[in-house]
């Protein structure tokens, strides 16, 4: 009986959570049918430890690469620059995580930068923006993905439906946090409500938590094919 083909792996993004995938195709991937096809990143002297026949240094190579998956874990802009051209050709996880943080842990654009410095410079716990998920989205693209993920998964409210409320606490220096409360329409303000809340212990200052290196690798396990369609987790 012939072997299932070993499905070939792309990542887009060579930072702590690229190597580290990069790493595992390579020690672990082979006896689990998957294979190391390249890696890019937008600094494309990042690539150096890399051999060269895995380093891609031009995406619009990628349709040649025969990848069957491609995996995104680099700036969301490149998620928005080459997304659909990627689907063309492979399937592809948007595979993103967001946590309240201590101040240090943001990575804010525009208005909401000076938010943070400020909550820095204080040291107190500040709620740097509640409101609908929508508009904190461009201000703070490497730290809402949670939020972007639930907004995505509830149709039914969408990124105007959602509430997002993001705390820089000095307090948490090691620990990313996430509540997530769900609430049913109720009379007279009683109704269902059930809340969740996960730590992930990361290291002062991180934009990852420690546990999702380990919940990328089993995703990317996990991930079969699925039709060119955005797989989430």
């Amino acid at each position: 009986m012939e072997a299932p083909r070993s499905r070939r792996v792309g990542i887009l993004g060579y930072g702590q959570l690229g190597q580290f995938l990069a790493q595992q195709l390579l020690a672990r991937g082979p006896p689990l049918g998957l294979t190391l096809a390249w890696v890019w990143a937008r600094d494309g002297a990042s690539l150096g430890g890399l051999p060269p026949a895995l380093r891609l240094l031009d995406l619009g190579l990628l349709p040649s690469t025969g990848v069957d998956l491609v995996v995104e874990v680099a700036h969301p802009c490149v998620a928005q620059e080459h997304g659909e051209d990627i689907l063309g050709h492979a399937d592809f996880m948007a595979l993103k995580v967001t946590m309240t943080k201590s101040p240090q842990s943001f990575r804010a654009q525009g208005w909401l930068r000076e938010r943070v410095a400020a909550a820095v410079a204080s040291g107190t716990r500040t709620v740097l923006y509640e409101g609908p998920l929508r508009p904190l989205c461009p201000l703070a693209p490497n730290n809402v993905n949670t939020m972007a993920a639930a907004a995505v998964a509830a149709p039914g409210l969408g990124f105007d439906g959602v509430t997002a409320c993001l705390v820089a606490d000095p307090s948490v220096p090691d620990w990313h946090v996430v509540e997530v409360e769900v609430t049913s329409v109720g009379d007279k303000g009683r109704c269902l409500s059930v809340t969740s809340i996960r730590r992930n212990p990361a290291g002062p200052g991180a934009v990852t938590g420690s546990a999702t290196l380990g919940s990328f690798w089993s995703s990317l396990q996990a991930c079969t094919g699925h039709g060119g369609c955005v797989r989430l987790c």
